[in-house]
């Protein structure tokens, strides 16, 4: 008999399962509270004008096209990456700027002028950092940690420490590199998954890494093309989507998971993938103190989230030069920037991050038009000292406007906005059910990542999976992927 599985939320985690399992003949039904699918890999649209929600930058692309080719299609019939060259334009408060580049020959030319040992450093962050991730890969991304065993091991336990995880982001580039705006060059990523690389683990050195030797792409008609690929493959698999269709509480016999309710009906199931970020799940879906586990409403409160982000979509009614499709600006202090954000400040100064699609994609913007979407990583609301009033909001975005008008092309460009929208923390929070508006969920500190980070097979209970940016193995795209992969994978194991 066709095993019947329900998956709460269509963000790519939840997505990525939900297509996975019905290609492998269980009968998914996929609920989503929003009209849409993505989850925070959304869509802005106003005016002609079409920004991203979220995730913006694509590394990794083989793990996007993985889920497709699994289900025996071609993922380019279903979205297109351009590799981009360079991946990004960085700008220091000093006004040098340098490319990112994948191309070995442009690396070499942009660092000896620093200096040869800025040079041979690189080289031999590349080639130590490398090794890493296939450890990190092969013995902690892809596996599901059901037990302390599956852990707690002489092997695993040997391949944890070649990742030397007790040292920070940060200082292990120092080790190889000792030019500072290098090590702003290769810290700065990890913001990309919400926590400082000044307290982040040592392993996430892995990001500019992947970024150098893999390269970053873009997804024709941006990030959210890749949510309806997911979406138009489920339902040609027969999939179900239910949207505007928001989950009450998941429904247990006893510890065993049995279905979902909604405000109009319950949907029995004979496993639940919950998709919802993992502390509003625990807070607002499970109410069973059996269930819940450890992770009790006290629990929940104490633990370490990652930052927010203040966002800006701006739909200009002329292009502006000197633009790559990504861009970062470092203000002239970013340590303090890093303090104020995670003590609850708002950067007085802040780095800031400008997104330009339309430098290679026509679809995105009226033609002679431009769209560019500014982010400034925030507190989140539990650390932040300040509410999000209207005022708040108003103000800190003309600091943020002050700052872009001082770069070159920018002047007076708030004399050209045709299109303006804001996401601030707290909209996460209520739209988006991000636990304290953390965009990228639970901070993935030492004490939150690998074993302990929240499981994919809940503990506390039969036929409940986890996936998404707060479950194992983390945050950030291709990871979350991941997640609904490991999700696939268990329960297959489980229900068969």
């Amino acid at each position: 008999m066709q095993k019947k599985v329900v998956v709460v939320g269509a963000g790519v985690a939840g997505l990525t399962a939900a297509v996975r399992l019905q290609h492998d003949g269980y009968n998914v039904i996929l609920l989503e509270r929003r009209s849409d699918v993505g989850g925070k890999m959304n869509r802005i649209k106003g005016k002609g004008f079409t920004f991203d929600l979220g995730p913006t930058i694509v590394m990794m692309p083989h793990v996007y096209k993985e889920t497709l080719s699994y289900t025996g299609v071609n993922p380019d019939d279903y979205i297109k990456f351009n590799t981009l060259e360079p991946m990004y334009r960085v700008t220091f408060d000093d006004g040098e700027t340098i490319d990112a580049s994948t191309d070995l020959v442009n690396i070499i030319r942009d660092l000896e002028p620093k200096g040869e040992a800025a040079a041979s450093g690189y080289l031999t962050y590349l080639n130590e950092t490398y090794k890493k991730y296939l450890v990190a890969k092969n013995h902690f991304i892809e596996r599901t940690f059901r037990k302390p065993s599956d852990f707690y091991n002489p092997k695993t336990l040997w391949q944890g420490l070649k990742l030397k995880t007790f040292d920070s982001a940060h200082h292990t580039i120092a080790k190889y590199v000792k030019n500072e705006k290098i090590q702003k060059l290769l810290s700065f990523q990890t913001l990309y998954i919400g926590i400082s690389p000044k307290k982040g683990p040592s392993i996430y050195t892995i990001i500019p890494m992947i970024e150098t030797l893999y390269g970053v792409s873009y997804a024709k008609g941006g990030m959210y093309a890749y949510a309806e690929a997911l979406e138009r493959r489920f339902k040609e698999l027969g999939g179900t989507l239910k949207l505007d269709t928001e989950v009450e509480s998941i429904v247990f016999d006893g510890t065993r998971a049995t279905g979902v309710q909604t405000k109009t009906k319950t949907i029995e199931a004979d496993a639940v993938v919950c998709n919802a970020d993992f502390p509003y799940a625990m807070k607002h879906l499970i109410q069973s103190p059996k269930v819940k586990g450890k992770y009790t409403d006290k629990k929940i409160a104490k633990m370490d989230y990652s930052c927010s982000v203040f966002l800006l979509y701006i739909g200009l009614d002329k292009q502006i030069d000197n633009l790559q499709v990504h861009n970062l600006y470092f203000g002239s202090d970013f340590d303090e920037n890093l303090r104020e954000i995670f003590t609850g400040l708002l950067p007085s100064d802040p780095a800031f991050y400008i997104y330009s699609p339309s430098r290679v994609d026509d679809s995105v913007a009226p033609k002679g038009k431009e769209g560019i979407y500014v982010l400034v990583p925030v507190p989140e609301l539990k650390t932040m000292q300040t509410p999000w009033t209207d005022e708040l909001k108003e103000s800190y975005k003309e600091k943020i406007f002050n700052k872009i008008e001082k770069l070159e092309g920018f002047e007076n460009f708030q004399n050209h906005i045709e299109f303006l929208e804001m996401m601030t923390p707290d909209r996460f929070d209520k739209e988006l059910n991000a636990m304290y508006g953390a965009t990228f969920g639970l901070a993935p500190t030492l004490k939150q990542s690998n074993y302990y980070r929240p499981k994919n097979v809940h503990p506390y209970a039969k036929n409940l999976y986890f996936a998404g940016s707060s479950a194992h193995p983390g945050a950030g795209v291709p990871i979350a992927i991941t997640s609904g992969k490991l999700v696939h994978k268990a329960l297959k194991e489980d229900l068969s």
